[in-house]
């Protein structure tokens, strides 16, 4: 009777370990997409903000907003209070003004000739104005020295012209920049510009938009990219991420194997914004620790174990995965005893970013002080409440596992307190590889080892550009128009004036 009595428990708990995760699985594929908390009255309250993709019109539309209006007067203020007119500043106006024919110009009641006295402002439109392509034909004019000639003496001279992105080929700075905004800004897959190209009268095929990424990256891209490397090295706090990417071709592997993108960023606290990607066949810890080498700092990574193989640094974890981690045990009805746990604990969490928020203002030196003072107690109280709960759940729940999650790495969770310029998440790591995720949707793999290494090179420079106030259109083109010509092996301090913080740059590339 013991014996069955301890197999009905055991069935029990493995029902409602099983409908526990039919329930995670459903939220996460029907649920919000968004991590973001807010504590009312004392209550949990779960924000439904993500909007969905077939009914983002809907879904998105607020009729009591109104528009910004593009002219100067008169100065109309929105329910908010802020004047309006400020967001068309930079964009150039036109006026349109309704006349009456010669012919019609003609009182209706005694005939004599109507006189302007003035004109009425009716509205602001916006117009939108297609892309335009065409084509430039490059000539050079020579210029002969007829006295030199009659002397025997060198006579022809030519005047200095630009060296083309890539030899043999249409391709300018602009025309490349266009598709690597296109493909790694907006997401536009390579057989969408193809047609956005055919349409515009221009057929050009996704083959050579791709070899224009491929061959422009190698050339030109790529020994920016390493001086970007260089730099970020130089820093004392780093973040680290990664995700996986399918990659075709690979030499000994299936297509069907995971590769993966690193993603290694500067710090929320640093005068210079870097985002490194790189692209590697594997989630082995040795891609990491080969690219940290010489490295000795604070890095914040998410609790993957291969960053253990990064030797001498003071390793950060991430306290948005332990609220992530509760998160996903909260049940469908937030508000019943099953519930009561992970609320809790996301309301630890939220008490740790709330004072953070507090602090950012603060220097370092104030910053870590406060946090011992006002986040160290906080830390205790959960730590304990942690390990007393974990005694009363099941293991394998998704309770269970969240407080388990956080406790293997109590020590790793609290050495953000040691030095006041680290932070409590790794969220600038995760924010800057998101926009490859959201690409990787649209083409879903890279199409061979050469084409995920561009695709890399690309998004440094893209999401780097992003984080120093650049257009990253704008500066991919002040990059491919400059380097080409230039002799890098000669003159390596060329790749000093393409860095994103370059005065030049700065001036020419700001973003709108």
């Amino acid at each position: 009777m013991e014996s069955q009595n301890e197999i009905i428990e055991s069935l029990r708990k493995e029902l409602q370990r099983a409908n526990e995760n039919v329930e995670f699985l459903l939220k996460k594929l029907y649920g919000r997409k968004t991590e973001k908390t807010s504590a009312i009255n004392g209550q949990l309250v779960i924000e439904e903000v993500a909007l969905g993709l077939f009914n983002e019109a809907e879904v998105a539309a607020d009729f009591t907003e109104l528009e910004p209006v593009p002219f100067e007067e008169p100065v109309r203020r929105t329910r908010s209070g802020y004047k309006r007119k400020a967001a068309f500043k930079n964009i150039p106006q036109q006026d349109q003004v309704y006349k009456l024919e010669e012919t019609q110009r003609n009182c209706p009641k005694c005939g004599d000739n109507l006189s302007v006295v003035g004109k009425k402002f009716l509205r602001s439109e916006i117009k939108y104005i297609p892309a335009e392509i065409s084509i430039v034909n490059i000539y050079q004019e020579t210029y002969e020295c007829r006295k030199c000639k009659k002397e025997g003496l060198p006579s022809i001279f030519n005047p200095y012209t630009p060296e083309p992105v890539l030899q043999h080929s249409y391709a300018t700075a602009s025309s490349v920049a266009w598709t690597m905004y296109q493909k790694f800004v907006q997401a536009v897959p390579l057989y969408r510009q193809e047609k956005d190209w055919k349409q515009m009268g221009f057929p050009i095929s996704r083959a050579t938009l791709s070899n224009w990424i491929l061959k422009t990256s190698e050339e030109w891209l790529m020994p920016v990219v390493e001086r970007l490397q260089e730099e970020l090295l130089k820093e004392k706090y780093l973040h680290a991420d990664e995700t996986p990417v399918q990659v075709l071709n690979e030499p000994g592997k299936k297509n069907t194997t995971k590769s993966y993108m690193w993603v290694y960023s500067t710090s929320t606290h640093a005068n210079r914004g870097i985002r490194i990607f790189k692209y590697a066949t594997g989630r082995a810890g040795e891609n990491a620790s080969k690219f940290l080498k010489g490295f000795s700092g604070f890095l914040h990574t998410d609790a993957f174990s291969g960053y253990g193989k990064v030797k001498d640094i003071h390793h950060c974890l991430c306290w948005a995965h332990v609220r992530r981690y509760f998160n996903d045990a909260m049940p469908k009805d937030t508000k019943s005893q099953e519930g009561a746990l992970p609320a809790t604990g996301i309301a630890y969490c939220n008490q740790l970013f709330d004072w953070e928020r507090k602090l950012k203002d603060l220097s370092p030196e104030e910053r870590k002080i406060k946090r011992l003072e006002k986040e160290k107690p906080i830390l205790d109280a959960f730590w304990s409440w942690a390990e007393t709960v974990l005694t009363q759940v099941l293991p394998k729940s998704k309770i269970g596992t969240a407080l388990q999650y956080a406790i293997n790495h109590k020590e790793k969770l609290q050495t953000y307190l040691e030095d006041g310029n680290c932070v409590i998440s790794n969220n600038i790591a995760e924010n800057s590889i998101k926009p490859f995720t959201v690409g990787r949707k649209n083409w879903e793999f890279c199409g061979s080892p050469e084409g995920a290494k561009a695709s890399a090179c690309v998004y440094t420079l893209v999401e780097t550009a992003k984080a120093n106030g650049l257009n990253p259109y704008k500066y991919l083109e002040f990059i491919l128009s400059r380097i080409p010509g230039s002799n890098l092996k000669t003159n390596p301090k060329v790749l000093n004036l393409m860095m994103p913080w370059d005065s030049l740059i700065q001036k020419t590339c700001k973003a709108d």
